[in-house]
């Protein structure tokens, strides 16, 4: 049986009471005032009526808050808050996003949800906005442990032309991974040696073997770290024992065929949402035991307190 039958997919009773069940596992939660004893549930209740929907729409996992008396669903203070798209299409969309390993356009989400192209866009978007985490407590690495660290350059800054065989005029992501671990990605403004020195010793365990290509920003640098270790591939060398950068160069290589051959364009503005996907995915990836259906799970997980607007994103 197809993953995509399970009933929290085509019913938004269904769909409710998946969403509550993961982002309540102890019972409702009032967000207005906190409240977790004593919560009502309000069945019946539909919406004031309009011109399409002449009776009305049943306003499904609708609760009631003893204590303040104020109404609420699970959708409060989520991505999913203000949304007229179904619940249910929201967990398609998701599955979606967290199965396609190089991403799935709005496009194809607009196609197959039949939801508007701008509801996909602005969906998609939200979806990436619960996938990033935006704060790194951990360093990657420790003790006797490889980070690689290398940098990609995508894309075409609005304003910049191109005036050489430089890479002024792209967009730049570097990325850390920590081998058998995670993977985070920064877009930088620009590259140069201050600010990748910041990214390392803000992301890097001291204790861990550093691994780069020969870039003059990573040359004649006392990065905080255990050791530092070159790979030379100007000359052709792109392994000596257990020093390489090829981690990086698997993920960009997924990352690359992802943005230019589903997503094709992507602004300055929202290149660090698309990097926090790639990330997701790699960090939740099959190799670490995480399938298809946990891997959304994980995602479902992030989408309190992330909402995002038109206007621009409530959690930065």
């Amino acid at each position: 049986m197809s993953v995509l039958s399970r009933e929290y997919f085509h019913n938004e009773v269904a769909a409710f009471e998946h969403v509550e069940s993961i982002l309540w596992p102890n019972g409702p939660v009032c967000p207005h005032c906190g409240n977790n004893d004593r919560i009502y549930c309000l069945e019946g209740v539909r919406s004031k009526p309009s011109k399409k929907n002449p009776e009305g729409v049943e306003r499904h996992g609708l609760k009631k808050c003893a204590a303040c008396r104020k109404q609420f669903t699970v959708r409060m203070g989520t991505i999913f808050e203000e949304s007229h798209i179904p619940l249910h299409k929201w967990l398609q969309a998701i599955h979606l996003m967290c199965s396609s390993k190089k991403g799935i356009s709005s496009n194809q989400l607009h196609r197959v949800l039949e939801i508007t192209l701008k509801s996909a866009w602005f969906l998609s978007h939200r979806i990436r906005e619960a996938m990033r985490t935006g704060v790194f407590d951990t360093p990657l690495g420790g003790n006797g442990k490889i980070v690689e660290a290398d940098e990609t350059f995508i894309g075409h800054k609005k304003g910049f032309e191109k005036k050489g065989g430089g890479f002024g005029h792209k967009m730049t992501v570097m990325s850390l991974v920590e081998r058998g671990g995670d993977v985070r990605s920064v877009v930088l403004d620009r590259i140069t040696k201050k600010g990748i020195g910041k990214v390392i010793a803000d992301n890097v365990h001291h204790e861990s073997r550093l691994m780069t290509d020969t870039a003059a920003y990573y040359k004649k640098r006392g990065f905080a770290v255990a050791s530092h270790e070159m790979v030379n591939h100007h000359k052709g060398e792109y392994v000596r024992d257990d020093v390489y950068t090829n981690t990086l160069e698997g993920f960009y290589s997924i990352f690359k065929r992802g943005m230019k051959g589903v997503y094709q364009h992507c602004a300055e503005k929202h290149l660090h949402r698309y990097a926090a996907e790639f990330d997701f995915r790699y960090n939740n990836r099959m190799a670490r035991g995480v399938n298809d259906s946990e891997r959304a799970l994980n995602a479902l997980i992030g989408v309190s307190g992330k909402r995002l607007t038109y206007e621009g994103p409530d959690f930065v």
